[in-house]
C-alpha cells in the first residue's frame, strides 16, 4: 500500500509525478527544482541560491511525510556544472547532521526550466514499533 505524499509547502509537482511516495517507513521523494512553491518561479541567480530553494523544499516534502531531512538514507544531486560541488556541500552542510547520507552528485546536460541543480531521495522514517 502506498501514500502519497503532498504539501503546499513545497512546489507542486509539474507533470505526471507526486511529490513523495510513502510505501511502509520509506519515502520516495521526487526531484525538486529550485522553485518558490508560493509562485511556482525559479529563485535567484546563483547557484547557492537555488540550492538553499531546493533544500528548503525537500524540508517541507520531508516534514509532510511526518519525517525530517535528517531522515533521508540517500540522495541525489543533478548539477549542470560540477564546478558547483563544493557550494552544494557547503549549503547541504547547513540541512544534514552526522551520519550523512549515501550520495551522488550527477553532472547533466540540462534540468527542468533550465535551473542549475534538482535533488531526490528516499527517506527512512523512524519505525513506530
Amino acid at each position: 500500500m502506498k501514500t502519497i505524499i503532498k504539501t503546499e509547502n513545497a512546489p507542486s509537482a509539474i507533470g505526471t509525478y507526486s511529490q513523495a511516495v510513502k510505501v511502509k517507513n520509506t519515502v520516495y521523494l521526487s526531484g525538486q527544482i529550485p522553485l518558490d512553491p508560493n509562485t511556482m518561479e525559479v529563485v535567484g541567480g546563483s547557484f547557492e541560491e537555488q540550492a538553499e530553494q531546493v533544500f528548503k523544499n525537500l524540508v517541507a516534502v520531508c516534514e509532510a511525510a511526518d519525517g525530517s531531512i535528517n531522515d533521508m538514507v540517500k540522495v541525489n544531486i543533478f548539477m549542470t556544472d560540477l564546478a558547483n560541488f563544493a557550494t552544494v556541500n557547503e549549503v547541504m552542510s547547513r540541512y544534514f547532521k552526522e551520519p550523512y547520507p549515501a550520495r551522488a552528485a550527477i553532472g547533466v546536460a540540462q534540468l527542468p526550466k533550465n535551473v542549475d541543480i534538482e535533488i531526490d531521495g528516499i527517506m527512512e522514517l523512524p519505525s513506530v514499533d
